[in-house]
């Protein structure tokens, strides 16, 4: 069942968003030449099957692979002379890490980077690549961020906040700006939300500039932490749990970036993991973008059937593209069992030579391509002097796995229902 929450408003905006939007105009000047003006992408295909205009504003395309180098570059050149000696400190377990990297090394200031001891290691290798020294700490990324106050106190170097920093949300913002740029007449803007920043800053640009373009946030149900917040009108702090969308599973919204969206959001919609994971993979088939599991977040909304067929031109933030190839891996393995392109089959047949071979002949026959086989002659499930073969395979046709079925049984193999779907 689809969850959102609504609280349309009419109102001025407030002193903090004023101050955000400032920032926005001063970040846009700072960047302009440093970061890309990432392009917006029109999905014909998304369109159709959503009965709206679809654009994806592509941040995955942005140095260090996400939106996180606005803000970070513009929070250190904002306070470089300052901090110049003292270096900058900040936690993350990803895209943060590598945006506060990249910019003090374009800066000539020294980082560091707390990061969780379970973080992969080709995020850690990134952040170090760009010049920052890693340092591993704790299980989650609370632990982390308790580390970094605690070295920040220690060393007098700089915390850079992820989210909560009105600095930071005006470098995020400069994406709203370019939106507006971009799609002069857009009716609705969906952005992924983590703590908050991204949104706070993109919404702010928005109703400066298009007052009546919604602002939509998306989160998972597996850390719904501003939908229950804004829900109960208040800062709430949950218990996520784990999640595709791992860049914006935290605990809580910061208090800065609340106020602001309670000024500037108009809407909250959560989606589960599923959707994520089909938006991940047929925006990689359908038009050829790897997106992290955040960036997939606006899509999957629109998957889920969110704002459809409303005829709106709608601007979806891909808010990045830092996937581990191994996730990435298991859900197109997982698209394709969906779509039914990759087949599991599960047979019990005679333990005795040639019974696999023949199972491997029919697949033969319809060209069908084997990509993993297990024959367990132990199960317990299986009578004496049997085997239980599972199969996983390519199918050039779905409409050959009932012919192939059909073969099977006829040789006197018993064929168990395959895993996909039609």
């Amino acid at each position: 069942m689809k969850e959102k929450i609504l609280l349309w408003r009419d109102k001025v905006l407030g002193k903090l968003v004023d101050n955000v939007w400032e920032n926005i105009l001063e970040a846009e000047k700072v960047l302009s030449g440093v970061i890309h003006k990432t392009p917006v992408d029109y999905s014909a295909t998304f369109s159709k099957m959503t009965g709206n205009k679809l654009y994806f504003k592509l941040e995955n395309m942005q140095k260090t692979g996400s939106f996180k180098v606005r803000g970070a570059y513009y929070k250190i050149f904002k306070h470089k002379d300052e901090i110049k000696g003292k270096g900058v400190i900040a936690a993350s377990s990803g895209n943060h890490a590598q945006g506060v990297a990249f910019a003090s090394n374009s800066l000539g200031i020294k980082s560091t980077i707390v990061m969780p001891e379970i973080t992969p290691a080709f995020k850690v290798n990134a952040t170090r690549n760009y010049g920052a020294e890693v340092v591993l700490y704790g299980k989650v990324y609370d632990e982390a961020y308790k580390k970094s106050i605690e070295i920040s106190q220690q060393t007098g170097s700089v915390f850079i906040h992820p989210f909560n920093d009105i600095e930071i949300m005006g470098g995020q913002g400069t994406i709203g700006l370019e939106i507006a740029s971009q799609l002069s007449d857009i009716d609705m803007v969906l952005v992924p939300v983590g703590g908050g920043g991204l949104i706070s800053g993109i919404g702010t640009a928005i109703k400066k500039l298009k007052p009546s373009t919604k602002v939509i946030a998306v989160e998972p149900k597996n850390a719904p932490k501003y939908y229950v917040s804004r829900k109960n009108g208040k800062i709430e702090t949950i218990e996520p749990l784990p999640s595709l969308a791992d860049g914006v599973v935290t605990k809580g919204v910061g208090d800065l970036t609340f106020e602001v969206m309670s000024e500037v959001v108009d809407d909250v919609v959560v989606v589960d993991e599923n959707s994520i994971a089909t938006a991940i993979y047929l925006m990689l088939e359908r038009s050829k973008i790897m997106v992290e599991g955040a960036g997939a977040l606006p899509l999957a909304a629109m998957l889920e059937g969110y704002y459809n067929n409303m005829n709106k031109k709608i601007a979806l933030v891909v808010s990045g593209g830092n996937i581990d190839l191994t996730m990435l891996y298991r859900i197109i393995m997982k698209g394709l069992s969906s779509i039914g392109r990759i087949v599991v089959l599960k047979v019990l047949t005679k333990d005795q030579p040639g019974e696999l071979a023949k199972i491997l002949n029919v697949l033969y026959k319809y060209k069908c391509n084997i990509v993993e086989v297990k024959h367990d002659r132990f199960s317990l499930r299986s009578p004496v002097g049997f085997a239980s073969v599972e199969v996983i395979f390519e199918v050039p046709d779905i409409a050959v796995v009932e012919r192939l079925k059909k073969d099977l049984i006829e040789m006197g193999i018993e064929v168990e229902n395959s895993e996909h779907s039609k």
